[in-house]
């Protein structure tokens, strides 16, 4: 039974209370003491360094907060992703116990990363913040005409950790200096790709071409004004916007074969790390292809059309569709015009357009305009100076007593820096390879000289030939106008 003698005294409960108030009021003096001498004695990024440990070791998650970074947006891959992947690589092995480690073919440096589980701290600023790389497997099921398939299906994901006070420096500094200094990493490390761009475009590839603006045999003039161009380009995204122009740049490669038009676009490719597209218009069914190809392509890339003059007949846009054969391209010229310089090349920033011909004078004016051909390269034949790099390149000379002779003749003959090229290939010996050149170089002029005894001999024959025909017309004309003289006289009598 509830006995009434059991309830304490009202002085009692008064007498507990005010104990327990001024026990409370003490704690929180002494507290805010603490956290007086705290604060002169110890600076507060230590403090908050301290208390995250202590959060942690205990348990407690109340300080801290934790962003989620998946691989994937949707569909569609996250940037913040890869770009976490990139620079942790960087970072992994000064505090990661168990490191990931691998290097692709071609590729000269180690790749780094976090592995499963595995914990690694970054210092930002005074800031400890923890990563994480988390990985669940899971087995996708599925049933195809009665046959089931069974998958493993990984799901990745960053975790991010930090003191929640420092939240707005995570996402306004940290996070973006991650992108940036991944997008540093990802220019250092770049393979370039080369890539079929077509209605029947096959996988991309290395780009292995050693081309460089160093070691192509070029007038050294035009080289720079080539090397001036591109960096000018490449630095004005906010002039081209200013403007109102497409961040694009159109080039025009002319002259004979094996003068290095093809070594010239890998050496661009290699001096500004751009991707190269190789675009087949043999290989497209019509302009619509195109858009297709403008929206697939990346940015940072050269699209390159080589032997534009004939890979196929471009049709003029007054022709008639219905003249076309259903085996032909329906490619026209009207769908390339608006593909260089319409309002789809807009899609995409930092390309360049190349073509090639052997023949300038047989494109239509149209295609090589200023705003759709910027910049027209005429490569010549091989110079003295750009003999002098073949020389260099292939067999390590920088002066020899035979340059001069070999200069000489080549301001005599036209002669290709591939024809050189040949020739300095076919010996390590730098007297013999020499000595085979200027062979080949004097029987290059001796057979210029036959060539012009043969055609102003056939000159000859044809001025023969004209004057023969000329007093044969004259000849006629005069015996024509005789007779109808004696005519008109006999009339008259």
């Amino acid at each position: 039974m509830f006995s009434l003698s059991k309830i304490p005294s009202t002085t009692s409960v008064l007498s507990a209370y005010t104990t327990l108030t001024a026990s409370v009021v003490l704690v929180r003096t002494l507290v805010s003491e603490v956290q007086n001498m705290t604060n002169q004695l110890i600076p507060k990024n230590l403090q908050d360094k301290i208390l995250s440990k202590v959060g942690i070791f205990i348990g407690n998650i109340s300080s801290q907060i934790t962003l989620i970074i998946e691989e994937n947006n949707g569909i569609t891959p996250n940037e913040i992703f890869e770009a976490s992947k990139l620079y942790l690589g960087t970072i992994v092995s000064s505090s990661a116990q168990i490191v990931k480690i691998s290097k692709a073919e071609k590729e000269k440096k180690f790749a780094t990363n976090i592995s499963k589980d595995e914990k690694i701290i970054d210092i930002f600023e005074g800031v400890e913040l923890i990563w994480e790389l988390k990985v669940v497997e899971s087995q996708n099921t599925s049933c195809v005409d009665g046959y089931f398939s069974f998958d493993k299906v990984e799901k990745i994901w960053y975790e991010l950790s930090f003191i929640k006070s420092y939240k707005e420096m995570v996402m306004k500094t940290y996070l973006p200096f991650v992108l940036e200094r991944s997008k540093a990493i990802k220019e250092e490390n770049k393979v370039i790709k080369l890539s079929p761009l077509g209605s029947y475009g096959g996988e991309c590839v290395n780009l292995d071409h050693p081309s460089t603006f160093d070691t192509i045999a070029m007038d050294p003039e035009e080289k720079k004004k080539v090397i001036d161009d591109l960096q000018r380009f490449v630095r004005r995204r906010d002039y081209y916007r200013r403007v109102g122009k497409a961040w694009k740049r159109g080039y025009l490669l002319y002259g004979p074969p094996g003068t290095g038009k093809s070594s010239l676009i890998a050496a661009m490719a290699n001096f500004l790390k751009f991707d190269i597209y190789d675009l087949e218009l043999s290989s497209m069914r019509g302009n619509t292809d195109f858009r297709r190809m403008l929206v697939s392509s990346n940015n940072k890339s050269i699209i390159v059309i080589e032997d534009i003059d004939c890979t196929i007949q471009l049709h003029n846009r007054d022709d008639d569709a219905h003249n076309y054969n259903d085996s032909e391209s329906q490619v026209t010229l009207s769908g390339l015009l608006n593909f260089i310089d319409g309002l789809w090349s807009s899609c995409g920033d930092e390309r360049i357009i190349v073509f090639t011909t052997n023949f300038k004078d047989r494109l239509d004016p149209a295609l090589i305009r200023p705003g759709r051909m910027d910049m027209h390269i005429h490569m010549t034949y091989c110079t003295p100076s750009g003999f002098k790099i073949l020389a260099s390149n292939y067999l390590g000379l920088e002066k020899h007593y035979k340059f001069r002779e070999i200069e000489e003749l080549i301001t005599e003959v036209n002669v290709t820096p591939a024809e050189i090229a040949e020739e300095l290939m076919k010996s390590d010996e730098a007297n013999i390879a020499l000595d085979g050149l200027i062979k080949f170089l004097n029987k290059k002029k001796e057979h210029c000289k036959e060539k012009i005894v043969v055609e102003n001999e056939v000159d000859e024959k044809i001025d023969e030939t004209n004057k023969e025909e000329i007093e044969t017309k004259e000849t006629r004309k005069r015996k024509g106008n005789s007779k109808r003289g004696g005519r008109s006289k006999r009339k008259i009598y």
